[in-house]
């Protein structure tokens, strides 16, 4: 039985969530906002330790993230979730993240910040979140990436009206071009982009059929089209050049195709892991993008909470 002693640890647990290289798919269907996510494995881990807390001021109950607002708004909203089924009034976390993955390039830093914290948070009561629930959660706080969501996810990422795994990721590999400069996500998300989105359904309806098949086929050509397809139609002007210089090199490297950010800085070149050719095509493209902020190389993998065992 929990103890309900003030200080008394009531769990630790430590969890981690991976970042990613932009969408593979982003528009709409049916009404609804969705992107098709990308998890590449560079991750956010946080490490949470619960306590019994004598103290009823919200503020106080959660300590070591005031310098990341939207993971503490998110683990407050876990504890208020939590607290009433381990029979505590004032549930206390002790959080620390540490996270790599840079932010405002629109590869996922927040989202998997949040996942992570939460997914701990679950984890060191004893009662693990569901994807779903994670979601909600960190919709709560803005916009999200569907990392929390195992493989590769379908996932409406401003109201979660659509949350769908595609199924595991193909054998990919991604060389992540970053143009430079940040995005906010929280003021981008305030423009109403719904006309340029309906505007090119056309082909992110077909960029989706495709990644949609690529993934279940296990196909890395077809991922790699379909999101070709919906880098080309819905990137951000910046990005403009970016894009056409990394559907090129793609093309001359025999890639799979290329991503982006939809709502950042970074453009991806989609690797076929099988052919084992990712090295040679990342020193390339290390000279072929020289003037880029970085060039980074990566593997694609499948989203969701990962635990730490001890």
């Amino acid at each position: 039985m929990l103890s309900n002693m003030p200080g008394d640890v009531i769990g630790t647990a430590t969890a981690s969530a991976p970042g990613t290289c932009g969408e593979l798919v982003q528009g709409m269907i049916g009404g609804a906002h969705f992107l098709v996510t990308c998890p590449i494995n560079q991750f956010s881990r946080a490490t949470v330790m619960l306590r019994v807390s004598d103290s009823e001021d919200p503020a106080g109950l959660i300590s070591g993230i005031d310098h990341l607002p939207k993971a503490r708004q998110a683990v407050s909203t876990a504890l208020e979730k939590l607290a009433p089924h381990l029979g505590i009034a004032n549930l206390a976390a002790e959080v620390a993240i540490a996270n790599p993955i840079p932010a405002g390039k629109g590869m996922g830093s927040s989202s998997a910040d949040i996942t992570a914290a939460v997914g701990a948070v679950g984890l060191a009561a004893g009662q693990p979140f569901t994807p779903e629930t994670i979601a909600k959660i960190a919709l709560s706080v803005e916009p999200s990436d569907g990392v929390m969501f195992p493989g590769i996810a379908l996932f409406d990422h401003r109201c979660g009206s659509v949350a769908e795994s595609l199924g595991p990721p193909p054998a990919m590999e991604v060389i992540v071009i970053d143009t430079g400069g940040t995005v906010d996500t929280l003021e981008f998300n305030r423009v109403d982009r719904t006309a340029l989105w309906k505007r090119i359904s056309d082909r992110t309806d077909e960029a989706l059929e495709l990644v949609r098949e690529g993934v279940r086929r296990a196909d890395p050509a077809l991922v790699g089209r379909g999101a070709t397809i919906s880098a080309r139609a819905g990137h951000l002007p910046e990005v403009a050049e970016w894009v056409e210089r990394a559907a090129a090199f793609a093309d001359e490297q025999s890639a799979a195709g290329i991503n982006v950010a939809h709502s950042g800085t970074v453009v991806g070149i989609l690797l076929d892991a099988r052919q084992r050719r990712s090295k040679p095509v990342y020193r390339r493209a290390l000279e072929a993008f020289a003037d880029a902020e970085s060039v980074g190389h990566y593997r694609v993998i499948g989203g969701g909470v990962r635990q730490a065992i001890s």
